[in-house]
């Protein structure tokens, strides 16, 4: 405890002092570690500080619960956990949305010594039947609206509201609030499993221990500029991970109120109407949820918003821009993984560069390879692990439940990124979505950066295109903001708007109106668009060319 809290209070004394902040900065290594035990209920829950609210829900379900009470909630739900049969190391797949249940069921979990296996509301009975399977689970927990889609599954259900043949979670809750682990929690013990989203391949397990997300975020609490006390928002579903990073880890290290606004469909005019009467101070939100924001007036919008950031996707400057004219404030945006916390960032206070991703956070040690495996300026993003960074997950869970290691100097991230003289990262692609194309180098994160900046354009995505001359050209795939025309009017205006800004060579050619394919959590799948350039044989119908609009 002492190690994470002298590390916390360095981070958060040289929030604005990058310099002193990444060299001075060192990970907390202790042999035992419980986060809920030894930080929550240690430190948080005790004297003043435990008064203060812990989780703040507004809409439905809403809840205002302190760091006391849900101290001890949790302590009765794992009393409860424990006489239901829960022990060390057993698999609970938890499909809740933002209620108090879920929040109370991590802490649970986590003193108990079992392991949470986050899951998003959206899956469907089958994808749930294959995770339950995959990963082992001998408990599910869901709510009783759900309860259909565990009906086949081989657990025990568990179940938030009422629902026949399941326990019902109000039922855990009614034990004693007092708990007393039986045995000290090792670091280096197993806590979470997290599905990645599957932008490119089938979907991962990614294992998480005691040591690498709840010590981890230390370096996500310095991009994020929390302080205690702080109403922190992050808009991101549960089941994911970037759900942990900012809605449950990052502010409780920090010792401030996760706040969460709860609608039956998001609504960017209400989100901002929740910020302002709650006073929320800091705010994370993915990309899709910036262009949203910015279809409104912002202006109208007096808040009480201290820093702003992004995260999921890079962050197009033209979004920046419009939120920087509004409020006065920059977006900061940051880069890290499922299997990771924040490892790239820029934290508060630092010059920012249009387009850049920021530079290192404390604790990481970030190197660029070629192809040859020697340093660049341009190249593989990766972690140098001599040592590895504690928040490093343990590794990849295999079918068989076997564990693949990281045994390697480096640890791949999958993307592209180059650096400037000053140690600024930019971002390029993944490393499987940049492409070539009359030998020149394409990264579509750069073109789309400049397809958003067409007023018409709400998102697009760019992917290689077979051509007979040039290998492959840039085609975009684009959806409209509404009210929008997908028609040849529209796309002559956004292949003159390219023209003006991009080099021939990397000119969009070709255009598509169209859905997005997207993950679940929302990233875009340019696997899919690729693969269906692949298999074209022939111009596809409503495909525009550049070669149209002589």
């Amino acid at each position: 405890m002492a190690s994470f809290a002298q590390a916390r209070d360095f981070l958060l004394a040289h929030r604005t002092d990058y310099a002193t902040a990444y060299a001075g900065f060192e990970w907390p290594n202790p042999d035992e570690f419980n986060f809920a035990i030894d930080w929550f209920d240690g430190v948080l829950a005790k004297g003043e500080q435990g008064k203060r609210s812990a989780l703040r829900i507004v809409g439905a379900g809403a809840a205002d619960v302190s760091f006391a009470e849900l101290s001890a909630r949790s302590n009765a739900v794992a009393n409860g956990m424990r006489d239901l049969g829960v022990r060390r190391g057993d698999r609970i797949l938890l499909m809740l949305g933002n209620v108090v249940p879920l929040w109370e069921t991590m802490l649970a979990a986590m003193k108990l010594g079992a392991v949470v296996v986050p899951a998003t509301t959206l899956l469907t009975a089958d994808d749930l039947a294959e995770r339950v399977a995959r990963v082992r689970a001998r408990f599910v927990i869901t709510a009783a609206a759900d309860v259909d889609k565990i009906a086949n599954v081989d657990a025990v259900r568990i179940t938030v509201g009422p629902a026949a043949g399941c326990i019902e979670f109000d039922t855990l809750r009614g034990g004693s609030r007092e708990y007393t682990a039986d045995r000290p929690t090792k670091a280096s013990d197993p806590l979470l499993l997290y599905f990645t989203s599957g932008t490119t391949a089938r979907p991962k397990l990614v294992l998480h221990t005691h040591a690498s997300y709840p010590i981890g975020h230390l370096s996500t609490v310095y991009w994020l500029g929390l302080q205690p006390g702080d109403v922190h928002l992050n808009i991101s579903s549960p089941g994911w991970a970037k759900h942990a990073w900012s809605c449950f880890f990052a502010p409780w290290i920090a010792g401030a109120t996760v706040f969460i606004c709860n609608q039956p469909r998001f609504h960017a005019a209400s989100l901002l109407d929740a910020i302002r009467d709650n006073g929320v101070t800091t705010l994370c939100a993915p990309p899709t949820v910036w262009r949203m924001f910015i279809q409104e007036d912002l202006g109208r919008w007096k808040t009480a918003l201290r820093e702003v950031c992004g995260a999921g996707e890079p962050l197009n400057p033209e979004v920046i821009s419009q939120v920087e004219h509004a409020w006065g404030l920059t977006i900061r945006d940051g880069y890290g993984q499922t299997e990771t916390t924040a490892q790239i960032g820029n934290p508060p206070g630092q010059p920012l560069r249009p387009g850049s991703m920021g530079r290192p956070l404390p604790g990481y040690r970030i190197r660029l390879l070629d192809v040859d495996d020697n340093d660049a300026q341009e190249g593989a993003v990766c972690i140098a692990l001599d040592p590895a960074p504690v928040s490093l997950m343990r590794g990849y869970q295999q079918d068989d439940g076997s564990f693949s290691g990281i045994e390697a100097t480096v640890y791949r991230t999958g993307d592209v990124a180059n650096r400037d003289a000053d140690g600024y990262l930019t971002y390029v692609g993944r490393a499987d979505d940049v492409f070539k194309a009359s030998d020149y180098r394409i990264s579509p994160f750069e073109l789309e950066s400049v397809l958003i900046e067409h007023p018409l354009v709400a998102e697009a995505a760019v992917v290689p295109a077979p051509d007979a001359l040039r290998l492959a050209v840039p085609k975009a795939y684009v959806s409209l903001v509404a009210g929008a025309e997908p028609d040849a009017e529209t796309a002559q205006s956004i292949f003159q708007h390219c023209r003006a800004r991009l080099a021939p060579y990397k000119r969009i050619r070709r255009l598509q109106f169209a859905d997005l394919p997207k993950t679940i959590s929302g990233k875009i799948r340019r696997v899919e668009l690729r693969k269906t350039e692949e298999g074209l044989s022939a111009r596809p119908e409503g495909e525009f060319r550049e070669e149209d609009f002589a």
